[in-house]
């Protein structure tokens, strides 16, 4: 059994300009993530793109990010799907390339009942790979359907290899069942950044550390809120979490846009913004794959009036960027020729 502590990197998939992965700079942005000490990285989840990579693509993108981390990180493969003979395809491989964990990600679109995921999805599974961890990922709002904590339930009861969920509900309520139904080893990871201060300090819910979108530019103080918090510094880990804040604040970006029509909303959901902002900094991303596209110029100020807050307020925590990947950060963050192009016209 592995026992999940800290933060986990849900890790950005970089792309060329001509939308091919870039493998050279997956290479920098584990290099990175090793260095700044988080306790693992996870390959190709939502925010790696997995939708539009296809498996040829995701299993080298697995492969590789599992190669650079060099055994000093843990590496999490994400395997789910919305056809679990593709699920089960992708988490023979990871455990061929020598991973011993993956994500599986509630099935989308389809839309099978709590009982159905439990027996016709993740029950194959863990049964088939007593050897891979296997954590279910609810995310109902990506997704459309749940995995519900009295099925979570019977799936640790029966497999010990079910031992952990991401929980990205943003419903408290279901994650004090989870830890009331799946007892007190069971292990919860937080799905958003925005909510692991409440789930780990709240004793009801008592999550283990987080799955994070906003550890791609801020791994080091991600990692330290998470270990305050699981070594009672609380002081310390609601200052780090109120720095943070703008970055979390961005994992989604809300506007409104003006057309010929009326006024509508827009949403930048992940990885958009938080490609943007690397593309920003100056660390490896490139493009998202069709079809998500570009930012509006509403929403990008929205992003950049969030890590401008930051740097100025709490440099420290954006500093470690500017030193690994040689950039110049206060020119990058007001210079405007250093955004041109990530937003449509």
């Amino acid at each position: 059994m592995i026992y999940f502590k800290g933060c986990y990197t849900a890790l950005v998939t970089p792309m060329t300009r001509l939308n091919e992965v870039d493998y050279e700079g997956l290479r920098s942005l584990v290099e990175f993530q090793v260095k700044e000490g988080v306790s693992g990285i996870l390959a190709v989840g939502t925010t790696g793109e997995s939708p539009t990579l296809d498996w040829n693509e995701h299993n080298k993108v697995t492969e590789r990010i599992h190669e650079y981390a060099a055994g000093k990180c843990l590496t999490i493969a994400g395997t789910g799907s919305n056809s679990t003979q593709e699920a089960i395809e992708g988490t023979a491989h990871a455990l061929h390339a020598g991973i011993k964990c993956v994500l599986l990600v509630d099935p989308y679109y389809n839309g099978p009942s709590s009982l159905e995921i439990r027996r016709e999805y993740v029950e194959p599974i863990a049964k088939r790979f007593p050897e891979i961890q296997v954590i279910p990922y609810v995310i109902p709002g990506r997704t459309g359907t749940q995995l519900l904590p009295q099925d979570l339930a019977v799936l640790h009861r029966q497999y010990s290899n079910v031992s952990a969920v991401k929980e990205a509900t943003g419903d408290l309520e279901n994650m004090r069942l989870t830890r009331k139904f799946c007892g007190e080893n069971f292990q919860i990871l937080s799905g958003d950044d925005d909510k692991t201060y409440a789930m780990m300090t709240s004793l009801d819910i008592a999550a283990a550390g987080v799955i994070s979108v906003a550890s791609n530019v801020a791994p080091r103080a991600v990692q330290n809120m998470t270990q305050a918090i699981l070594n009672n510094k609380l002081d310390e880990a609601a200052k780090l979490c109120a720095a943070l804040q703008p970055l979390f604040a961005i994992v989604t970006v809300k506007t409104q846009e003006q057309t010929p029509y009326g006024t509508v909303a827009c949403k930048a959901r992940n990885p958009l913004a938080y490609k943007t902002l690397m593309n920003v900094l100056g660390m490896p991303s490139g493009p998202c794959r069709q079809p998500l596209g570009k930012m509006t110029r509403n929403g990008l100020e929205v992003v950049l009036t969030s890590i401008r807050k930051v740097y100025e307020n709490n440099p420290e925590i954006l500093q470690p960027v500017e030193e690994f990947f040689c950039v110049d950060l206060k020119e990058r963050l007001y210079n405007e020729r250093f955004w041109q192009g990530l937003t449509y016209a």
